[in-house]
């Protein structure tokens, strides 16, 4: 389309326009995003040879203190009087090779196989019956074996770290510099790097409870973890990409076909309800914040008092009173059928199609007036004389709201946009809740028709042990969820345009 033929449209036409140019052009978005990647792994290959660049140069220019510091972490250091970094290297690694002897070792071993025997009947003389003495733990081989790789990186950073500190203590020496004293780096913790000091603590949080558990995921996708080989009693073994191959289809098996299946119906579902749940709750909680700050609405404070009280409580309980209201036995359905409203209760929660909708509606419910103080905010710092020029010139409501409102509110919260999309790609509460995923359906596979990814996964892991399935589900969760957030936030003009806009 030219731009003349773009200009005749009205503005509810370009504004569609744009939006569905925008979710066409996301297919060509995702090809240019994965095209980059290779030249990403070369930067990521450049950057790891310049770390044996410089070891090679540690170790062809650096005199015999540095040149021991590779065996004996700080020993440079400790020689030119640097006592504090000297000995904080050498009790790490004294420390890490306590660590490898005594516990990290012989998880590691294991980890090829991930056990050879969980358990053996003995027979106790003392009980007079047989009892059982376990040995090996999948569960635990593979945890603590991620452990003590990320613990042996972690080493490796830190040795890294100990050979250029001691080849710069020794330049330093060779140009009669006076070197840093242990007072000296106290002091600079506590001040121009107090955001190092300040971060060690989240940064360690971090690793162990987000990125641990993550690759922990990872790797137990490519097992065969499930009710049938549960630790301790059981042990599992590695499986490759049988896990993907069945949620993918590629299996000739019957329970291949029907995980194939359900992973499409309910990955469409997710998708559908996470851009209505989102963009309703976004216009109309926009249009609500709008018609409460029009000049002559009275009342303001008691309308947004009104909506905020349903914020203050808690969406459990307005969930689960939601999901008792709108059962075929609920209040609604019982007052409508005793005033003949209707000849038969109306399955809001109990046919697939309706239950959908249900649930879109009550997400609308819960969700407007977090989008109303949102968006009264923003508009009570849009400049009062833009609409005044706009009326001057003969501009109607619908057209200022196009071209002054929504450009200024959506430069805004694109941000706060794409946040409510990636939450809701993974909204747990409100499906479970409401609905517990349910209407079931023979066709899917431990999934009903409203369950989202989120909750098919928590069934799989909580009901049916089916933790190897699941981790390939939350493998996929991620990349979808990274990849939209990586787009959609480096394409949006609040991103591309930020210092233009004011």
């Amino acid at each position: 389309m030219d731009d003349l033929e773009y200009l005749k449209k009205s503005p509810w036409g370009r504004f569609w326009f744009k939006f569905a140019a925008f979710f066409k052009s996301l297919p060509g978005k995702l090809k240019a995003f994965f095209k980059a990647i290779p030249k990403q792994l070369k930067k990521l290959w450049l950057a790891f040879a310049g770390i044996f660049i410089n070891i090679g140069r540690a170790a062809k220019y650096g005199d015999w203190k540095t040149r021991m510091s590779f065996g004996v972490m700080g020993f440079g250091l400790i020689a030119r009087k640097q006592f504090l970094r000297g000995v904080i290297y050498l009790l790490f690694e004294l420390l890490f090779i306590l660590y490898m002897v005594f516990f990290g070792w012989k998880y590691l071993a294991k980890m090829g196989s991930l056990g050879e025997i969980a358990r053996v009947e003995e027979w106790d003389d003392a009980l007079g019956a047989f009892t059982y003495k376990f040995y090996d733990n999948s569960l635990l081989i593979l945890l603590y074996s991620l452990l003590t790789i990320f613990i042996m990186v972690a080493f490796l950073y830190v040795w890294y770290q100990n050979v250029q500190g001691n080849l710069l203590s020794q330049q330093l020496v060779e140009v009669h510099r006076k070197l840093a004293t242990a007072k000296d780096d106290l002091h600079s913790y506590a001040n121009e790097n107090y955001h190092k000091s300040l971060l060690a603590i989240p940064m360690f949080g971090l690793v162990v409870f987000t990125i641990l558990p993550i690759f922990f995921m990872v790797f137990i996708a490519f097992t065969n973890y499930d009710k049938a080989h549960m630790p301790p009693n059981e042990l599992f073994a590695w499986s490759g990409v049988d896990n993907f191959v069945t949620l993918l289809g590629g299996g000739v098996s019957a329970n291949s076909k029907v995980f194939a299946y359900t992973f499409r119906e309910v990955l469409l579902w997710t998708i559908v309800w996470a851009f209505f749940a989102t963009f309703t709750n976004y216009v109309l909680g926009m249009v609500v914040a709008i018609l409460i700050n029009k000049k002559g609405v009275k009342f303001k404070k008691l309308w947004r008092t009104i909506l905020v009280i349903t914020i203050a409580v808690p969406q459990f309980v307005s969930l689960m009173f939601m999901s008792q209201l709108l059962a075929d036995q609920g209040l609604v359905n019982n007052l409508m059928l005793k005033w003949g409203w209707i000849n038969k209760a109306i399955p809001f929660l109990t046919d697939g199609t309706v239950a959908k909708i249900t649930v879109i509606i009550v997400n609308m419910w819960v969700g407007i007036p977090y989008s109303m103080l949102i968006c009264t905010g923003i508009l009570m710092n849009i400049p009062a004389d833009l609409y005044e020029s706009a009326r001057m010139d003969g501009v109607g409501p619908v057209r200022a709201y196009l071209k002054i409102t929504l450009p200024y509110m959506l430069h805004v919260t694109t941000p706060y946009l794409i946040t409510q999309f990636i939450g809701n790609l993974n909204n747990f509460n409100v499906i479970f809740l409401l609905t517990g995923g349910n209407p079931s359906s023979l066709d899917m596979q431990y999934a009903g028709k409203t369950d989202l990814l989120i909750t098919w996964l928590y069934k799989l892991t909580v009901s049916e042990s089916q933790y190897g399935i699941a981790s390939v589900i939350g493998i996929f969760t991620f990349v979808i969820v990274a990849v939209l957030s990586l787009i959609l936030y480096n394409r949006s003009k609040s991103v591309q345009n930020e210092e233009e806009f004011m």
